[in-house]
C-alpha cells in the first residue's frame, strides 16, 4: 500500500529508519556497474552520488542485502525517495530495481531509471516515459523483472563513439579529462531535471497508486 510502507527487520536492514515512511514513496535507480566508476555507462550512479549530496543524504548509503544495492532515503517535495545503486552489472540491475520495489510495495510507475543514453551528446538531459529499451542492456533488464515498460527513465547523453572504437569499449571507458571537466554541470542538470519533473507529478488521492501529472515536460 503506498504510504504505507514499514520497515522491514531482518539480515541488512538494522540500519533502517525506525520511522514508518507515511508519504507516497519513488525510487529512483541509477544504473550502471557496480565497482566501474568514471566511465560513461555508470553515469546513472554518479547522477544519483549528486542527488544523495543534494538532498544531504550522502552519509547514509547503507549496502541492503535484500535488494543487493547501496540505498539510502531521502525527501523531496513531499516524498520519500528510495535511492538505489544496484551492486550487479548492468545487465542485472533489474533484480536489484524489482526486489527493492517488492520490498517497499512500489509499482512500475513509482520508479525512475538514471541512465546513459548513446543516441544524445554528452550533455543533453532528457525525460522519457515508459517505451522500449532501446538497445540499453540496464532498462532492458528493468524492463525483464518488473514485467512493465513503464518506468520514467532519465536518460543522460555520452554521445557515440568516434573512428574505429566499438561501442563496449566505448561505454566502458572512462570519460576524457575534457569531458570530466563539462560532467560536474551535467550531473547538476540531471539532478535539477529529475527533482523538477518529481515535483511535477503532483499524488492523486489517498489511497490511489495513481498520478496526477501537470502540463509540460521540466526537462524538455
Amino acid at each position: 500500500m503506498l504510504g504505507g510502507i514499514r520497515p522491514v527487520q531482518g539480515s541488512g536492514a538494522s540500519w533502517w529508519p525506525i520511522r514508518a515512511l507515511l508519504t507516497p514513496v519513488t525510487q529512483v535507480a541509477g544504473l550502471g556497474n557496480y565497482g566501474l566508476w568514471g566511465t560513461r555507462h555508470s553515469v546513472g550512479m554518479e547522477v544519483l552520488d549528486r542527488l544523495a549530496r543534494q538532498l544531504a543524504v550522502a552519509e547514509g548509503w547503507r549496502t541492503d542485502k535484500r535488494c543487493c544495492a547501496d540505498v539510502t532515503l531521502g525527501t523531496a517535495h513531499g516524498l520519500e525517495l528510495v535511492l538505489l545503486k544496484p551492486r550487479r552489472f548492468m545487465n542485472l540491475n533489474g533484480l536489484s530495481v524489482a526486489s527493492a520495489a517488492e520490498i517497499y510495495n512500489l509499482g512500475p510507475e513509482d520508479i525512475y531509471l538514471v541512465h546513459d543514453d548513446l543516441d544524445k551528446a554528452l550533455g543533453k538531459v532528457a525525460i522519457k516515459l515508459g517505451g522500449s529499451a532501446r538497445g540499453h542492456n540496464g532498462v532492458q533488464s528493468c524492463i525483464n523483472a518488473l514485467h512493465s515498460n513503464e518506468m520514467t527513465r532519465l536518460r543522460i547523453g555520452i554521445g557515440r563513439p568516434e573512428g574505429d572504437v566499438t561501442v563496449p569499449n566505448y561505454v566502458l571507458s572512462l570519460f576524457s579529462a575534457g569531458e570530466r571537466e563539462k560532467l560536474e554541470q551535467i550531473l547538476a542538470q540531471a539532478v535539477t531535471c529529475l527533482l523538477e519533473h518529481i515535483q511535477s507529478r503532483v499524488p492523486a488521492e489517498s489511497g490511489d497508486r495513481g498520478w496526477h501529472k501537470t502540463p509540460g515536460d521540466p526537462c524538455g
